[in-house]
């Protein structure tokens, strides 16, 4: 996840400099083709993240188990 964000940062520090009217057009056109480079993997990494969760989603859940509504259980929490 560390990456994604990464990525989803320099896209943005990217297109708030493409944005500046002063960039000389050599360097817009730099930051651009990084940007659709940098869209191309967060979109990859979406699809994977999009994935997990359609798999998580779909598990089965035994009769006998409770289905966990907590965000985090009680060990992550330091208790217990």
């Amino acid at each position: 996840m560390k990456q994604f964000e990464e990525r989803l940062q320099r896209l943005e520090s990217l297109s708030e400099r493409i944005r500046s009217p002063d960039l000389p057009l050599e360097d817009a056109l730099a930051c651009f083709e990084e940007g659709i480079a940098l869209a191309k993997k967060l979109e990859k990494d979406i699809d994977k993240i999009e994935g997990r969760i359609q798999i998580l989603m779909n598990q089965p859940v035994s009769g006998d188990e409770k289905p966990e509504l907590e965000l985090f259980g009680e060990r992550e929490l330091g208790e217990g």
